[in-house]
């Protein structure tokens, strides 16, 4: 994500901030400009915005009382019980990072007012709520904020990498299958990802009987992707989405990457390119060096791997399947 800037002194700002800590500027994002803008009586924050959950804007004459990003909201947690709201607060962090990216993209964005298979939230606390997407409306169960309790599922599901950020990149991505691959011609995509009217239940109950595919790691991404076509899509979709995200920070910050001992400069990078436009080849080249960098930097600080994944040339040609199909609908896409 690139970085902002306060539009009253310069001063550089982070999407979540609602202050200049310079001037003192009361801030809000606007989607439509991609900028930071002073709250003023042309603008309005969203509805959330007094749960402290949210700081995007909305102008001031709308009649609409959330944002672009919290329309999608069919439930909310209980907010008379104090400890939900920080939770919440967690959620739409992450949530509004997912939004964030679809919008640069300008893929297809509706909600379920506009469409009954448009995209909505519910975010229970019930202990029995599974995360998941159906038809269009994705469930996160409220304790996948707990950190402990995340922490405590993804040692218990065997899984390299759990957050908060990642499931809703995944789960978007079952959305925009249904959007973008299930009506259309799948050759392209049975050939890398395999047949997708395969039996969804049986490759679960597969999947957490035996594990991950023998070999996995030659063709998928996670151990998870290999259950079946639908998680393989979705679980590349979440890659994608982490890869441009993470490489636009890092060219917002001016990062060049050239170790000293990389002879062969397969860990050198500069990224000062667009990520909304470079081809795949340039993606996964510069992600490779960023996340080795990234990879390093937490072990020097005695901390897990952030991205603890390896792309194999199989992967690859999935991103860049998704590159292709995220581009293609971008492109006509009026949002």
């Amino acid at each position: 994500m690139k970085l902002f800037a306060c539009p009253h002194c310069g001063q550089v700002v982070y999407f979540g901030n609602v202050k200049c800590e310079r001037c003192e500027s009361q801030l809000g994002y606007d989607y439509q400009s991609n900028r930071m803008k002073v709250v003023s009586e042309l603008w309005k924050y969203c509805g959330n915005h007094a749960h402290d959950v949210c700081n995007w804007l909305l102008q001031a004459d709308s009649p609409d009382e959330l944002c672009r990003a919290c329309r999608h909201n069919l439930t909310i947690p209980d907010l008379s019980q104090p400890a939900n709201v920080e939770l919440w607060r967690k959620i739409e962090e992450a949530k509004h990072r997912l939004l964030y990216t679809i919008l640069r993209l300008r893929l297809p964005l509706f909600d379920r007012a506009e469409r009954p298979d448009g995209l909505g939230f519910q975010f229970l606390r019930s202990d029995e709520t599974i995360t998941g997407h159906n038809g269009g409306l994705i469930t996160i169960a409220l304790v996948e904020a707990d950190d402990a309790e995340r922490e405590k599922r993804r040692h218990a599901l065997g899984e390299p990498y759990r957050t908060l950020l990642g499931h809703f990149r995944h789960e978007v991505g079952h959305w925009y299958w249904d959007r973008l691959v299930r009506d259309g011609d799948q050759t392209a995509f049975v050939a890398l990802f395999g047949d997708p009217n395969q039996n969804y239940s049986a490759g679960l109950q597969r999947h957490y009987a035996t594990g991950p595919q023998p070999g996995w790691q030659d063709t998928f991404v996670s151990p998870y992707a290999g259950a079946h076509p639908w998680e393989d899509f979705a679980e590349t979709w979440a890659h994608y989405f982490h890869m441009l995200d993470t490489l636009d920070t890092g060219g917002s910050f001016g990062i060049v990457l050239s170790p000293r001992l990389d002879r062969d400069h397969l860990l050198s990078t500069s990224l000062d390119f667009d990520v909304y436009t470079a081809d795949p080849s340039t993606l996964a080249d510069a992600w490779v060096a960023l996340a080795s960098a990234l990879n390093s930097f937490n072990r020097s600080m005695g901390l897990a791997d952030p991205y603890p994944f390896v792309l194999s040339p199989r992967v690859i040609e999935k991103l860049a399947f998704i590159h292709d199909l995220v581009r293609h609908a971008g492109a006509t896409s009026a949002l």
